[in-house]
């Protein structure tokens, strides 16, 4: 098997690998957190975050603090597993154009 079969569309743009890369070591981060360490607007990021919501490797939770929403998002375990390989082949990659 190659190493690119392991390389996932779903991670292919700068700001999911961000939302994935934050979601991986936070149990959870809210779209403003997101939108902040990112830097991007809130139309690219909730395009974004519905396209890994749509694959399952996000899971939307939408709540009220007080009378405001407040929407956060975690990784779903398939998310993480996927994630990782996605990782794992970008590393082997590197080490094999060294």
């Amino acid at each position: 098997m190659s190493i690119i079969n392991n390389i996932n569309k779903a991670f292919d743009h700068r700001i999911r690998l961000g939302i994935m890369s934050v979601l991986m070591v936070n149990e959870f981060a809210d779209f403003k957190t997101l939108k902040e360490l990112l830097s991007v607007t809130d139309g690219n990021l909730a395009s974004h975050t519905k396209a890994l919501e749509k694959v399952e490797y996000i899971k939307v939770e939408k709540q009220f603090i007080g009378r405001k929403p407040n929407t956060r998002y975690s990784a779903t375990p398939l998310g993480k597993i996927e994630f990782k390989k996605h990782i794992d082949a970008l590393e082997q990659l590197i080490r094999k154009s060294e």
